[in-house]
């Protein structure tokens, strides 16, 4: 079927702005904080949101679009009646198709407009410069309707990865409490049949080599990556990985590949591997230790064991001493690499699920470009 020429449409001919307020306590409430930016995605259950605050009342199928810090990307497309509080505005699609308008602000020709805001410490989206502004739009609904069915069903193919993923990454985090002793124990709630001594506690110190990180002269940073890899703090790490970022001519402390890296400032704990020889900054530590090592690392981290070292600091650190004195229990070598094995390979799952999740949404992103010009 060929379809008509697209046609070039103000945005205020094919929405409407709603600005109807509620403060209606039967209704769901939506604020910044309740969507992952950039997905459209709600990050809890908002059922217990029910209070007496007063926002913008939006139906089903309209379309909530963030104007504070547009670039922040918080866009939702409800199924459900609620009020969308603080600096949001509330679309409704105007003889368009209301999925086909949601895909719309999601594309670069409108986050482009949007993001050419007025102030600077709390940039707000133009309204008479977004409304005014034109974009190509189908003439045949019918088009926008198969436009608007194929991002929907990407986005839900999208949410199944990642329901996934949270679901397998809630699962490693319920191991980790379970595989390791807690509450001053001597043994697991749960370990591998032929193990039944009991783990003994040392001091990380004692059983690790660490090196704290001393950063180089910002003379000597470059962008050559022929250059040291420079780690700094968990900016230089995603998903557990050393991901290279800045470089430098000057490498003062180092850490070699296969090594984990600690960050030791603000946020204190965060843990990952380095696949490269690096250069290691101020903010983070290099310790050469096994893969069980790692995990309880991971663990500190989720158990929150650092904050009681940075409370009432100006700025959260912990220094050498903090690191080196850390307790930890440990089994013989035998259980700490049959402990090891297990939760690499559940790493190993989340990292290529995640890699999935990673190309579905670069896949999406790349439509959007094509498909909205």
């Amino acid at each position: 079927m060929l379809y008509q020429a697209w046609e070039q449409r103000k945005l205020g001919e094919i929405v409407n702005r709603l600005n109807k307020t509620s403060n209606s306590s039967q209704l769901p409430k939506i604020e910044f904080e309740d969507i992952i930016a950039g997905e459209g995605r709600l990050n809890k259950n908002i059922t217990s949101k029910f209070d007496g605050r007063k926002g913008i009342l939006f139906k089903p199928n309209n379309i909530l679009y963030g104007k504070l810090r547009p670039y922040l990307k918080n866009w939702l497309f409800p199924k459900f009646e609620g009020i969308a509080l603080g600096d949001f505005w509330v679309f409704e699609a105007k003889d368009t198709i209301p999925s086909f308008i949601y895909n719309l602000i999601q594309s670069d020709s409108y986050q482009k407009i949007a993001n050419d805001t007025s102030g600077t410490k709390m940039p707000r989206s133009d309204w008479k410069k977004v409304s005014n502004s034109d974009f190509l739009v189908p003439k045949e609904k019918i088009e926008q309707q198969k436009i608007g069915s194929f991002f929907q069903q990407f986005d839900h193919t999208i949410a199944l990865h990642q329901r996934k993923l949270d679901a397998l990454k809630l699962m490693k985090q319920g191991f980790l409490q379970q595989m390791f002793p807690v509450n001053g124990k001597k043994v697991p709630k749960v370990r591998f049949v032929d193990f039944d001594d009991d783990w003994e506690q040392f001091m990380l110190g004692k059983l690790v080599q660490i090196t704290m990180g001393q950063s180089p002269k910002s003379i000597n940073y470059t962008d050559n990556p022929s250059d040291y890899i420079l780690v700094q703090g968990n900016a230089d790490m995603r998903n557990g990985q050393v991901v290279p970022r800045v470089w430098t001519k000057q490498a003062t402390r180092t850490a070699d590949i296969g090594d984990i890296i600690l960050s030791v400032r603000a946020p204190v704990g965060d843990v990952g591997k380095t696949d490269y020889h690096v250069a290691l900054g101020h903010g983070v530590a290099g310790i050469k230790g096994n893969e069980f090592i790692y995990q309880i690392l991971l663990k500190m981290k989720i158990d929150k064991y650092w904050v009681e070292y940075s409370v009432g600091s100006t700025f959260e650190s912990i220094n050498s001493n903090d690191l080196k004195e850390a307790p930890i229990s440990v089994p013989n070598e035998r259980e700490q690499k049959k402990v090891g094995a297990f939760f690499s390979q559940l790493d190993e799952t989340i990292a290529l699920d995640q890699k999935k999740l990673d190309k579905l949404n670069i896949l999406k992103k790349a439509y959007l470009k094509n498909m909205f010009i």
